[in-house]
Parts: C-alpha cells; structure tokens; sequence
C-alpha cells in the first residue's frame, strides 16, 4: 500500500512478539481492518475487546479495565486518531491506577471511515472529516505516559519494546497517509470506483 508503514506487517510481527494471551482492543474504524486481517488469536479466553454496534472511543477506556481484570495480561489498544481523541483523557486514568497499557493510535489526519463512504456516495464532496490532532506523544508524556511517533515498519517494534519496558500507560502513534484507507483500497481508488 502507501507509504513507509505497513500495518499488516506491524500486525503479524505483534502477533510473533508478544504472549499468546495478550488482550487487544479497537474502538471502531477502518484502522481495525489491518488487525482483524492480519493479527493471529492464539488464546481464545477474552482475547479481543472491541465495541459489537460500531461505537468510537471503546479502544481507550477498555484496555484500562482488561488491565485492571487482568494484570499479569499485556493490554494494548488500537484505535483511529479521531476514535482516541473521543476517549483519551483515559490516559490519567491509566496514570492514576498504575495501569501499563499500550495504545496505539493509528493516524491519518480524518474520521477516515466517514470520509470513504463520502467517497462512495459523493465522490469529491468530502466534508466535515478532516481533524486538527495534538502531537499525540507529547500528549502522553504531559500525562506522565510514555509516547513514541512512529513513521516507518521497521520503527514499530523497537517503540513497542521501548512502551513495555518503561512500565508506564504508554501512546505509540503510527503514521499512515490520509489516501490510505484498507488493506485493499485507496481513497482514490474508492473515489474512481463511485464515478463508474
């Protein structure tokens, strides 16, 4: 696909890495495509936490009650930056009761999920999608969390690696580009596809 980052690949190396027995959880978005595809369940027991009637902000505040279950469990999170801002003050929660989880926020600038069936439905009349973000490590670390941007695949891991070790609540913001919106199509590929 687009870009330096291929979350498919950051997803199957997650899946070598950590326990069988890691809770992930998504709030809802197109970003959710890459680890439902490409993340492999290895532990069915409370595994995947994620919203059943599509709602936004769920991949915040659940991890910190996975946590809170299951302690001895790796929790990490997945949402889109528009699905995270709706729940991220959560951080203090996860600061306040000592609970390490890991989000990983997955940013291309737009409620990118709205804007494809924009696309869809009104091809070239996207309106209202477009998100003004706040550095999004910096925002972690003003918390007291630990934050990492990462801009390419082969930087993932080290940064994961680094959010685990530092014990803390920790955000790792992924870079993706705001046409790249599943694993099989492009805004623009979208947008060609409704002009037919």
């Amino acid at each position: 696909m687009l870009g330096d980052v291929q979350l498919g690949e950051i997803m199957r190396q997650l899946a070598e890495k950590i326990p069988a027995d890691a809770i992930l959880t998504n709030g809802a978005g197109n970003y959710v495509t890459w680890l439902h595809r490409h993340y492999s369940y290895r532990h069915f027991f409370r595994s995947q936490w994620a919203p059943t009637s599509g709602a936004m902000g769920y991949g915040v505040p659940a991890p910190i009650a996975a946590k809170s279950l299951y302690p001895e469990r790796t929790v990490i999170a997945f949402a889109g930056d528009g699905c995270f801002m709706m729940s991220s003050h959560e951080i203090a929660t996860a600061m306040q009761y000592q609970l390490p989880v890991i989000s990983v926020v997955v940013n291309n600038g737009q409620y990118g999920t709205i804007g494809m069936h924009q696309e869809r439905h009104y091809p070239n009349r996207v309106h209202g999608t477009g998100l003004t973000n706040p550095d999004f490590p910096a925002y972690a670390r003003a918390f007291g969390a630990h934050g990492e941007r990462v801009e390419t695949t082969d930087a993932f891991m080290p940064a994961f690696e680094r959010a685990v070790k530092s014990g803390l609540p920790a955000v790792i913001e992924i870079r993706i580009p705001p046409d790249q919106s599943t694993p099989a199509a492009t805004l623009e590929h979208i947008r060609q596809q409704a002009k037919r």
